[in-house]
């Protein structure tokens, strides 16, 4: 492949979109150094991280900041297309090749000439496919399904997986030779709990996108609900973010936090009625609601560090009726409380503590 070295742009400066994705976090502090020290050369380069964590958007950040940022940005879902069909994805046909092959077509790796070829889930391959990617990373060339002439491509290449592949090439799985191919330059994706710093700034960021793309408008992020987005543990990391705002965005605070618990799973304790064994769904129906509505209850006062009168206001229900339904589910009354807890109790006019 033809070796680019020359930049494509000479500003060392991040466009505002990239600080968003960036962020401020140690980690992502990290991830930035190394992108923009492999960004304008042609290695190859390996995106690692669990799903949802920004790997397709890192790539193509990747892409936009390199020399063959002009040219197609062609990814390649290794998982989602069945592995017979994705030879002919990958590498195109000839008319005739097979069955159907009405016409001659090219491949996504012939789209991507000049530009990015972007491989995720690079870990799904199979070992056949794995072969004939070796060899055309090996000099950028390919053949068609059904052709005998080779082609010559040059593309940049970045992979993805949320799989470590060490195992995989001691498996067997994976092949040792294509691992150290790829395995160039590594980027380790952090989790979003591992950058809680960048958690409110990405919240931000998709509330006014959302609002915008919902036509709606969106309300500023209220205390309790910043609390939340900042203790949450976010196991599906950004893209769990991004569909919880626009819970938010389309539900309203209240909702959007009850929507988050209902989804939660939890345990219903199922009683006989009578020695049939028969099962009262009223009664179910009913513990389920309890239980919902105990799970919202502390989710609030926690998230209000158990000042129950503000907890009340953003339950909108009374104060009397909040230490009732405390009474009701057991709910301690004073527990995790300190003193300025107590003292904003008292006085429901002052600042929320954050």
């Amino acid at each position: 492949m033809v070796n680019r070295s020359k930049p494509a742009t000479n500003g060392a400066e991040l466009i505002p979109q990239e600080e968003i994705i960036f962020g401020q976090s140690a980690g992502m502090r990290s991830v930035r150094q190394r992108v923009l020290q492999v960004c304008h050369t042609n290695i190859p380069v390996l995106l690692l991280g669990e799903s949802g964590t920004g790997k397709e958007v890192m790539a193509r950040c990747i892409h936009s900041r390199s020399s063959c940022s002009s040219g197609k940005f062609v990814k390649v879902n290794c998982s989602a297309i069945p592995g017979s069909l994705l030879e002919s994805e990958l590498f195109g046909y000839e008319k005739g090749a097979f069955t159907g092959a009405h016409h001659a077509k090219p491949g996504l790796v012939e789209q991507a000439n000049n530009g990015t070829l972007f491989l995720d889930e690079i870990a799904e391959l199979s070992l056949g496919l794995q072969a004939k990617l070796l060899h055309f990373l090996q000099d950028g060339k390919f053949a068609r399904i059904g052709d005998a002439e080779e082609r010559q491509v040059d593309a940049r290449i970045v992979c993805s997986t949320k799989r470590d592949l060490r195992p995989q090439v001691e498996q067997k799985l994976f092949r040792a030779d294509l691992y150290y191919r790829i395995n160039v330059i590594v980027i380790c994706m952090p989790r979003l709990a591992e950058r809680r710093e960048d958690v409110l700034q990405l919240a931000n960021y998709y509330r006014t996108r959302l609002s915008e793309k919902f036509e709606r408008p969106a309300p500023e992020f209220v205390p309790e609900v910043v609390r939340f987005l900042q203790t949450h543990e976010w196991r599906g990391n950004i893209r769990e973010l991004e569909n919880w705002v626009a819970r938010y965005v389309l539900l309203g605070p209240e909702e959007s936090l009850a929507a988050e618990l209902a989804q939660r799973p939890r345990s219903v304790v199922v009683r006989r009625s009578n020695g049939e064994g028969t099962i009262p769904l009223k009664r179910i129906a009913k513990d389920a609601a309890r239980q919902l509505e105990r799970d919202m209850i502390l989710k609030v006062l926690q998230a209000n560090q158990w000042n129950r009168r503000r907890a009340a206001e953003v339950l909108k229900i009374s104060y009397r009726a909040l230490i009732y339904k405390m009474r009701e589910a057991r709910l301690p009354q004073r527990e995790g409380r300190d003193s300025k807890s107590r003292a904003a109790e008292a006085n429901p006019n002052l600042p929320p503590q954050t």
